[in-house]
């Protein structure tokens, strides 16, 4: 950890919406004006896009555990070194994984689903945010967690996060629902060892929890609204950020406590409570950083 040049990291599974966390934390920098160092987690994968799919079939054959989720699939040693240098120095070595024609536009000729080379980070930044499956992942040979000062989960309940990735998948990527079934079954291994763990790490976790019947995720016709659910909110130690929840429930309508650390709030004032709760404790840190320098 870092108190001169502070990480924060959102991590959650694919399909559990740390997008809507990243466009939170987005607004935050922008009304605060501060300059962050943004790190994708997608690109401290092992294998771009064609060298995955070989990996893949050699597994198989094999009969070993390969996904995006587990070591076998990721670099966790580079995004450890990238954290702690960027800790230490306020920068490192970062690199982008392109996604799309549009994103691969710029670094032609490289093309959709390659990396674009290793680059040191820009100076001068306020801080780094990281959004990706692995900003809290902690292994024998890597522990990413404990260079990050803040560490955000996005946890919807399972079923959700299925559902989630199954319309998301099928109609942006054009995958079956055959293909992504077997693609969440062959992750399982993985998901259970090194996402899930993840969770007990970080110090907020935002888990949104359907009110409707989600029983079957394979057979949903849509993803529950966010007014058809509720967000629980979990602080790991609510001392470390002085979390005032008396002041939470009266600026967040219809929220209420659960346990002395659980705050619960309507499914569709989730971007806002993540404001509220969020922006004091960015701008606390950014006070620290700028006194240590």
């Amino acid at each position: 950890m870092s108190v001169k040049h502070p990480i924060v990291a959102v991590t959650g599974s694919s399909g559990a919406g740390t997008s809507t966390v990243k466009k939170a934390f987005e607004q935050i920098f922008r009304r605060q004006s501060i300059s962050p160092v943004i790190i994708e987690g997608d690109s401290f994968h092992r294998y771009d896009r064609a060298e995955m799919k070989d990996a893949l079939a050699k597994a198989e054959a094999d009969g070993t555990i390969l996904s995006h989720f587990g070591e076998n699939g990721n670099l966790f040693d580079k995004l450890e070194e990238l954290f702690k240098s960027y800790g230490e120095t306020g920068t490192g070595k970062k690199r982008l994984y392109l996604h799309s024609d549009e994103e691969a536009v710029p670094y032609a000729p490289l093309t959709p689903g390659q990396f674009t080379p290793w680059e040191d980070v820009p100076t001068g930044t306020d801080l780094m945010f990281y959004e990706g499956l692995h900003g809290g992942v902690k292994t024998d040979d890597a522990d990413v967690a404990s260079a990050v000062d803040l560490l955000v989960g996005v946890v919807p309940i399972v079923n959700l996060e299925w559902i989630q990735k199954i319309h998301r998948d099928n109609a942006e990527r054009g995958y079956s629902e055959a293909v992504i079934v077997d693609t969440i079954m062959r992750r399982m291994h993985d998901y259970i060892h090194y996402i899930t763990p993840q969770f007990s790490r970080t110090d907020i976790n935002f888990q949104r929890v359907p009110t409707v019947d989600t029983s079957n995720p394979f057979i949903a016709r849509d993803i529950p609204t966010p007014d058809e659910s509720m967000i629980v909110i979990r602080f790991r130690d609510p001392k470390k950020f002085n979390i005032d929840f008396p002041a939470l429930q009266s600026m967040i309508a219809g929220s209420f406590m659960s346990r002395a650390n659980t705050l619960v709030v309507p499914g569709g004032k989730m971007s806002l409570a993540m404001e509220i709760v969020l922006t004091p404790i960015i701008h606390d840190m950014l006070e620290k950083s700028k006194k240590s320098r």
